[in-house]
């Protein structure tokens, strides 16, 4: 019995001893694994925080370059509209440019208004009561017109001598210009007078019809009004988006007229 007793003792001791060897080992060999397990753990959340940190990161500049994109966009569409525009304007500038300078260049360019001829008697100067009527009618066309010039060209027929006929002739063409600036009060600086004798015939022939057609003072208003209309009109339309030069206006020139 003795000897049982301490057998199962020794057993005993034994199978305690046993699980403590068993349950140190277990615990020294896991214990290096856990520690492991959870340094591996934290650097993996350290990295997933990295991770979406940097998404975080991404998405922002993502955006700042949208940002950045779209108003590079809209500042490249307002700088393309901003030089349209440029373009027009100079088009538009142009455009009236060149009708100023087709108009000025023929500022001094001054056209026939209008005309009339003033008869004369054989060898006479004075002026009759149908020709100072024709001047009156002459004259009073003549107010209405502001940059103008009247010339006066006093002619004879061929019977006489030429010294004889172009004296006759400024005799003949000064009484035209005595009459218009005494009786009309037209400037004297816009008139100007020449005696040409019997240069210029009307009529070639040598018969008496001939000779009284050829008795005669011409005086011609040549204006610069219709050019100078011309340059105001074409320089309102070049302020005016759709503004087109009219040459039509521009080169135009009045149909003489003639007072018989």
């Amino acid at each position: 019995m003795k000897a049982f007793l301490a057998t199962t003792c020794i057993v005993t001791g034994a199978l305690l001893a046993g699980g403590c060897a068993t349950k140190k080992y277990v615990r020294n060999t896991a214990g290096p694994i856990q520690a492991k397990v959870d340094q591996v753990g934290d650097q993996t959340n350290k990295n997933t925080q990295s991770i979406e940190d940097t998404r975080n990161q991404v998405r922002q500049v993502d955006d700042k370059a949208q940002t950045g994109i779209s108003a590079a966009d809209q500042h490249a569409g307002e700088a393309m509209n901003r030089a349209q525009q440029a373009a027009q304007t100079a088009d538009q500038a142009n455009r009236g440019l060149d009708s100023l300078r087709s108009v000025i260049s023929n500022i001094d360019d001054y056209k026939l208004q209008s005309s009339v001829a003033v008869p004369f008697k054989f060898d006479q100067s004075s002026l009759s009561p149908d020709a100072k009527q024709d001047l009156d009618k002459f004259a009073s066309d003549v107010k209405t017109d502001r940059r103008f010039f009247i010339a006066v060209e006093g002619y004879t027929d061929n019977v006489g001598t030429m010294q004889y006929n172009e004296a006759l002739s400024r005799r003949r063409a000064d009484a035209v210009v005595e009459y218009l600036v005494a009786k009309h009060d037209i400037p004297i600086y816009r008139i100007h007078m020449i005696g040409l004798g019997e240069e210029k015939p009307v009529d070639e022939g040598h018969n008496r019809a001939a000779r009284a057609k050829n008795r005669r003072v011409e005086v011609k208003v040549f204006s610069a009004d219709q050019v100078t209309a011309s340059l105001n009109t074409d320089d309102n339309s070049a302020s005016r988006i759709d503004s087109t030069p009219d040459a039509a206006t521009t080169n135009s020139s009045p149909t003489p007229r003639r007072i018989r």
